[in-house]
């Protein structure tokens, strides 16, 4: 199957899987939306714009992690103490990825796709340069990606970048299947979360 009639197919699958995800979770998002209202006040969901598609701008939905009075607009590793603004469970939220379920919406509305290079930041200038090199930017950023199971928060830019690439260059059903199940086997043993940095992997060699 050639890459653009993949990527059409693609569109379609991802919004009917996501309809589906969000049917059958419907009963652990209840359970989470109380959990998130019982911790801490403020809003059940975060939003934040982020950079889609051909570099339009969109905001992602995720569960809030993270106090009211946390910064916003910066990426998590630039903060000072990220856990002093990050709730009790906001912790389990992100040690299981489970903030990021929100996303299926954005999925539906076609601004995600459940596999592709994570949304960066609209102020992450560098990533988005490093991206443009690989053509990272012109397809949907997704749930998850190549990037993600290879390292996720211990990589740094350039080296995400690539990883990107990669996943663009060699776009297909077989390394989308490639890149599910090894998030599930990330999100298991929480593989590559590092809170207040990035670029570890570099840094431990």
């Amino acid at each position: 199957m050639r890459k653009k009639e993949y990527i059409k197919k693609k569109e379609y699958l991802d919004i009917y899987l996501s309809l589906m995800a969000l049917f059958f979770l419907a009963p652990v998002f209840l359970t989470l939306v109380i959990a998130i209202k019982l911790d801490s006040p403020g809003p059940v969901f975060f939003k934040q714009k982020r950079v889609g598609i051909h570099q339009k701008h969109f905001k992602i939905l995720k569960f809030r992690t993270m106090r009211t009075d946390t910064p916003k607009d910066m990426p998590t590793h630039l903060l000072q103490d990220p856990d002093q603004y990050i709730t009790k469970v906001g912790k389990f939220l992100r040690k299981t990825s489970l903030d990021e379920l929100p996303q299926l919406i954005n999925i539906v509305k076609g601004e995600m796709s459940i596999i592709g290079p994570r949304p960066a930041l609209w102020n992450q200038y560098d990533l988005i340069e490093e991206r443009e090199k690989y053509g990272a930017n012109d397809i949907l950023p997704g749930l998850t990606g190549w990037a993600q199971i290879h390292g996720r928060d211990e990589l740094d830019i350039p080296e995400k970048a690539k990883l990107d690439g990669y996943y663009v260059d060699n776009l297909s059903f077989g390394l989308d299947v490639k890149c599910f199940f090894g998030t599930i086997l990330s999100v298991l043993r929480s593989d590559g979360v590092v809170e207040g940095g990035t670029g570890e992997m570099k840094r431990k060699g």
